[in-house]
């Protein structure tokens, strides 16, 4: 399978506050390259967020702002491109608000989330976090929430259940953005 695998972190509770993001490129079910930077959101971070992931309003103070992110990874997202993400509403959702927030428009791609792959692939699991998901395949989920190490288990998650079963159960999954 060919995709890209995001994650997103928030600095509050709105969408449009990206405080991080990472993008790991998948190529005929291996991981080719990686991008990852810090976003500063120009507004203010939540405790409960900081908490979660660790990142404060003085990491991301000289940092880019979505708007100046965009340019580098906006060819990723050209119509029928697939995207992979944990959770992908929430990801999605960041990426739609956070480009509106700046007048940009949302891109048009797939998307296949590795919850839904997860459950439909992985039913015995207690739950289907991206933790828990992870620790069953026996892929390196390094630190939790950080959108790098989060991107990377998602896409590992992605190619292991490609591996075992094929293209077209998970292709199923998809659905266009």
């Amino acid at each position: 399978m060919n995709f890209i695998a995001m994650d997103f972190e928030t600095a509050n509770f709105s969408p449009e506050s990206a405080c991080s993001l990472a993008i790991v490129m998948v190529r005929n079910n291996k991981i080719i390259d990686k991008f990852y930077t810090v976003i500063n959101p120009q507004m203010p971070f939540n405790s409960r967020n900081i908490r979660i992931h660790g990142i404060t309003a003085n990491d991301v103070k000289n940092a880019p702002t979505m708007a100046e992110v965009w340019p580098k990874i906006a060819g990723l997202f050209r119509p029928g491109m697939l995207v992979a993400a944990h959770n992908a509403r929430f990801d999605t959702n960041v990426l739609k608000k956070s480009l509106a927030r700046y007048g940009i428009s949302e891109p048009h791609y797939l998307v296949l989330d590795s919850l839904a792959t997860s459950k439909r692939f992985e039913p015995e699991l207690p739950n289907h976090k991206l933790n828990t998901v992870s620790e069953a395949l026996n892929i390196n989920l390094w630190h939790h929430h950080n959108a790098l190490s989060d991107s990377e288990a998602c896409a590992e998650i992605i190619i292991k259940q490609n591996q075992q079963f094929g293209d077209t159960p998970i292709k199923k999954l998809v659905k266009q953005i």
